[in-house]
């Protein structure tokens, strides 16, 4: 889940401490209106009107990627963000992992969207590893 805070702060370190946009995310993660948690604590549960982010979903079995969905009420709206060719778990690889799973089954149904990004954020140098290792 560090990477996922380290975003966090990252985006509110581009405003001052004094700044309402600071303020504003410290008070929506003192409140809960923004989470970070695990995926093993979504067994069971049922998410109602949230916007649910799992990031790094190329990582995740197909299994899984079902799992998620199903814990999904209403007005809820789940995104997987993931790069399919960051897989670093060595049981699956681009085709067998629940990111292209869930692509290749619900791609042509109407509750489902797909936005490919061309190219990574991080820096100039991860891109060319990206590309070139």
């Amino acid at each position: 889940m560090e990477p996922l805070c380290d975003n966090l702060k990252f985006i509110q370190n581009q405003f001052s401490e004094s700044d309402k946009d600071f303020t504003r995310i410290t008070e929506m993660v003192n409140k809960e209106k923004l989470v970070i948690t695990p995926l093993a604590y979504i067994r069971g549960r049922s998410l109602s009107n949230i916007f649910f982010i799992v990031d790094e979903a190329q990582n995740l079995t197909p299994h899984e990627i079902k799992t998620i969905i199903t814990r999904a009420g209403e007005n809820c709206k789940i995104v997987f963000t993931g790069d399919i060719y960051q897989i670093d778990t060595p049981y699956l690889d681009s085709q067998s992992n629940g990111l292209s799973y869930l692509m290749d089954r619900i791609a042509q149904h109407p509750l489902y969207s797909h936005v490919p990004l061309v190219r990574g954020e991080r820096s100039d140098l991860a891109n060319l590893a990206n590309e070139l290792l």
